[in-house]
C-alpha cells in the first residue's frame, strides 16, 4: 500500500462482511454493524444494493466475478476467527491484540472481547481513518482499547508494544488475519518470534497464502487473476507458505501448530453443502499456533 493512504484491500474486506451482515439472521455467519462505515460511496452503494431483495444475488455474483472466491473466503474465514477469539478469551487470556487491524471491528462487535484489553495494530495511514470513522460512530472511544502504529516492514512488534501496556509475561491471543502476504519474510519471523517468546498458552490465529499461487509453482484456480488485482491495487502480495512444511516453519520459531484449513475447508465447515459451488481462493489458509510450555 501507498505509506500515505488508507489499505484498499481493506476496504474491500469491509465489504464483504457489510454485504454479509445484510443477509437474514437465519442465514448470516455474523454481524458487523460497523463495516459499511468503512466504506467509500461507490462501494457504499453496493452494500446498500445487497440489502434489497432481488438484488442481493446479483451483487453477490458481480463481487465474485471481479474477484473469484473472495468473497466467500472472507466471510467464512471471518467466522472461524471469530469463534477463535470467542473460545480463547473463554478461558483465562485477557490480552487480545489484533495485528494489521485494518477494519477488524470485533472489538467493538464481539461482546466477550469488552472487558478485555485489546491492541489494534497497524499502519499509520490506515489506522488514523479507522480511529476517525470509529469516533464518528462510537463518539467517544472505549477505554480497553489502545491504537498502537506500526510499518511490519520497518518496525518491530516489540519496539510498538513496548510502552503501550503489553504485558509478555501474561498471555494472549493474536489475531493476524490477511497480513502475512503483504510482508518480507523477514518481517514474519520477526512477529513470529516475537509471538513465541510471550507467556506459555499464548495463541495466534493467522492467514497465509499457498506460496505455490504467488511464484506460480502451484496451479490454483483464478490466482493468476487475484495477483493481477491486488497488484494493480498497489498491494502485491510477496509472501507465502507450503502447508505441508507450516508444522516444521512455526516449531522452528517456537510455535506449534493446532490447525490449519485451506479456504475449501473452512468454507465447507460453515456454509455446508453450499460450499460445494464456491470456486476459487484455495490457496487461502487460516492456521492456529500456541506458545508451548517453556522447558
Amino acid at each position: 500500500m501507498e505509506p500515505t493512504t488508507a489499505s484498499r484491500t481493506a476496504e474491500y474486506m469491509a465489504l464483504y462482511r457489510a454485504m454479509e451482515s445484510s443477509r437474514s439472521k437465519r442465514k448470516r455467519l455474523f454481524t458487523d454493524p460497523f463495516a459499511v462505515r468503512f466504506l467509500r460511496p461507490s462501494l457504499r452503494r453496493a452494500a446498500a444494493l445487497s440489502r434489497i431483495p432481488g438484488l442481493a444475488s446479483a451483487v453477490a455474483w458481480y463481487a465474485d466475478h471481479r474477484a473469484p472466491g473472495a468473497r466467500t473466503s472472507a466471510i467464512a474465514r471471518t467466522r472461524l476467527i471469530d469463534d477463535v477469539v470467542d473460545q480463547t478469551l473463554r478461558g483465562r487470556v485477557r490480552q487480545l491484540v489484533i495485528l494489521g487491524a485494518g477494519f477488524d471491528c470485533r472489538a467493538y462487535r464481539l461482546s466477550q472481547v469488552r472487558s478485555r484489553v485489546i491492541f489494534e495494530v497497524d499502519h499509520p495511514a490506515t489506522l488514523a481513518l479507522k480511529v476517525a470513522r470509529l469516533q464518528g460512530i462510537l463518539g467517544t472511544l472505549p477505554g480497553n482499547v489502545h491504537y498502537v502504529e506500526i510499518d511490519f516492514n520497518r518496525q518491530t512488534l516489540a519496539e510498538a508494544l513496548r510502552h503501550r501496556g503489553f504485558d509478555c509475561c501474561e498471555p494472549a491471543l493474536f489475531v493476524w488475519e490477511g497480513v502475512t502476504n503483504y510482508l518480507t519474510a523477514g518481517a514474519v519471523d520477526a512477529v513470529l518470534h516475537y509471538v513465541a517468546g510471550c507467556a506459555a498458552g499464548t495463541r495466534l490465529v493467522f492467514t497465509y497464502v499457498h506460496r505455490g499461487a504467488i511464484d506460480g509453482s502451484e496451479m490454483f484456480s483464478d490466482a493468476a487473476r487475484i495477483m493481477s488485482n491486488v497488484a494493480n491495487l498497489g498491494e502485491a502480495w510477496t509472501f507465502g507458505l507450503i502447508p505441508e512444511e507450516l508444522p516444521s516453519f512455526l516449531l522452528g520459531r517456537g510455535l506449534q501448530l493446532t490447525q490449519d484449513l485451506s479456504a475449501k475447508e473452512y468454507r465447507r465447515a460453515y456454509f455446508g453443502k453450499a460450499a460445494e459451488s464456491m470456486r476459487g481462493y484455495d490457496f487461502y489458509h487460516v492456521a492456529v499456533a500456541i506458545v508451548p510450555p517453556k522447558t
